[in-house]
């Protein structure tokens, strides 16, 4: 079949993935990423998993349509149900929802996480909330990027699953313990942007006397000393 073309986002979620992977995609969006992972042969089995009818059909007709029925299978399920015990995933992606989601997902499906190994998740907002769930459930994250896309950020994580957890910092929690180490200049882009709309935030709330803000003014100015200390 054709090279299937991902965007840069979903790129880096598929590189994630570990050679011979058995991967269940949970939202899979027309199957893309098990479509472009099998092409090229770098895996040749996964479930493409979605809860609502119309992209299920849409990944089963994506599938259909690139002769790959017997490399992946479609499931109408709600999150990690998809997955059954004789897939033998081990390996799960989650990517393109917010971080909250994307740990209730996780959170439900815990019995379906016995047999995976790795975790490369995605979360277009409260990435925070992701790597908490990680630290509390063992598994150590062994591999952050980040990277612009249309007018937004992304970080992707890959983690895996570990006999002691790891025991991540706030500031860890937030930043991305390894994101933290690279340093990347869109890492640095993300971070200058919220401390100047934290700054503004900041700014109208100090002018405006009659407004009892105070928690959240500590909050955002805490946030921007993380963000300066990070960045230093």
């Amino acid at each position: 079949m054709n090279k299937v073309h991902l965007s840069k986002r979903l790129t880096a979620v598929a590189d994630f993935v570990p050679e011979n992977g058995r991967v269940a995609d949970i939202g899979s969006d027309h199957a893309l990423v098990p479509l472009s992972l099998v092409a090229s042969g770098k895996i040749t089995f996964a479930i493409a998993g979605e809860v609502i009818a119309g992209p299920f059909h849409r990944a089963q007709n994506a599938i259909a349509a690139a002769g790959l029925t017997l490399n992946i299978q479609t499931r109408l399920a709600d999150g990690l149900a998809a997955i059954q015990t004789t897939d033998q995933i081990d390996t799960v992606v989650i990517a393109g929802m917010g971080g909250q989601l994307i740990s209730d997902i996780l959170t439900r499906g815990e019995k379906a996480l016995k047999t995976v190994k790795t975790l490369i998740l995605e979360a277009n907002i409260q990435e925070a909330l992701v790597r908490e769930w990680l630290m509390q459930h063992n598994y150590q994250i062994v591999a952050e990027t980040i990277l612009a896309e249309d007018n937004h950020i992304y970080e992707v994580i890959k983690a895996t699953k570990v006999t002691v957890a790891p025991n991540y910092t706030q500031q860890q929690l937030i930043f991305g313990p390894l994101l933290m180490q690279q340093q990347a200049a869109v890492f640095k882009q993300k971070w200058q942007h919220r401390a100047l709309t934290n700054q503004r935030i900041i700014a109208n709330l100090k002018a405006n006397a009659h407004s009892d803000k105070s928690a959240k003014l500590r909050s955002l100015e805490l946030e921007n000393q993380q963000i300066k200390e990070v960045l230093a």
